[in-house]
């Protein structure tokens, strides 16, 4: 009877926190639309950071294709003038 009464305290006791603290770790819709306005806030700037470091990436790039492209028409300008020029 003692073991009985026990089980149903244990029992009682844990339904009566459980329902009572449940409160405590809900999320409500306004956390939710903060939670979403951060991740987008967060997604925007890391797609700023990564368009930057693109465009910085294409910059340099097209730098050493120009150059590139610069000397060998003057390398080509020279071989005309030498086969020119006895």
């Amino acid at each position: 009877m003692i073991r009985a009464i026990a089980t149903l305290a244990t029992i009682t006791f844990s339904a009566i926190l459980t329902i009572g603290l449940s409160p405590l770790f809900a999320q409500t819709a306004k956390d939710d639309m903060k939670g979403a306005k951060d991740d987008v806030k967060e997604a925007g700037k890391s797609t700023g950071r990564a368009a930057k470091k693109t465009g910085k990436a294409a910059k340099k790039t097209t730098k050493k294709v120009v150059n590139k492209s610069a000397e060998r028409t003057e390398e080509g300008a020279d071989a005309v003038r030498r086969k020119t020029n006895p």
